[in-house]
C-alpha cells in the first residue's frame, strides 16, 4: 500500500470519528428534550423542503412510511404540524409546519450556534481560519 493510500485511509479515520463527536455534542445542544431528534429532523426537512405528503417526507427522510405517519401523529398531537387535503389527490394530505414548530426550529439552531460560538471563541484566529477553510471543504464532500 502506498504512503499515499495510508496517509488517506488514517485521515478518513480521523476525519470520521472527529465528524462523529462533534455532531453528537452538537445535537446535545437542545432547548427541548420532549421533541425528539427524529422529530427535529421530520421538521427541518419540512422547513427545508415546503409542506409535503407523509410519504414524500418518509422518502427525504429515508424511513419507512408507517414510521413517519408515527412521527407525523406525534408532531400533529405537539401542534407543530397541520394536516390538509392534497390539492390534486384527494387520498392523501399534506404536511406543513406551526407557528410553534417554526419557534422551536428557531430556538433550537439559536440554542445549538450560541454553544458553538462560545467554543469557537476558545480558539485561536489561526484555528478559527483553518476551520472556516475546513467548513467549505466538508460541505464539498457532504455535497457528493
Amino acid at each position: 500500500m502506498s504512503r499515499t493510500t495510508l496517509d488517506t485511509a488514517a485521515l478518513a479515520h480521523d476525519l470520521r470519528l472527529a465528524v462523529m463527536r462533534f455532531s453528537r455534542r452538537l445535537r446535545n445542544q437542545r432547548v427541548d428534550t420532549s421533541v425528539t431528534l427524529t422529530h427535529l429532523a421530520a421538521l427541518s426537512t419540512l422547513k427545508r423542503h415546503g409542506r409535503m405528503s407523509p410519504g414524500e417526507l418518509a422518502g427525504h427522510e429515508r424511513v419507512q412510511p408507517p414510521s413517519m405517519t408515527r412521527v407525523v401523529v406525534a408532531l400533529e398531537g405537539m401542534g407543530l404540524v397541520t394536516r390538509s387535503p392534497h390539492p390534486t389527490d384527494g387520498r392523501q394530505v399534506v404536511i406543513d409546519l406551526t407557528p410553534a414548530a417554526e419557534d422551536l426550529l428557531g430556538a433550537e439552531a439559536r440554542a445549538r450556534e450560541a454553544w458553538l460560538s462560545g467554543m469557537l471563541q476558545r480558539l485561536t484566529a489561526e484555528e478559527r481560519a483553518v476551520l472556516r477553510e475546513a467548513a467549505v471543504i466538508i460541505d464539498k464532500l457532504a455535497s457528493g
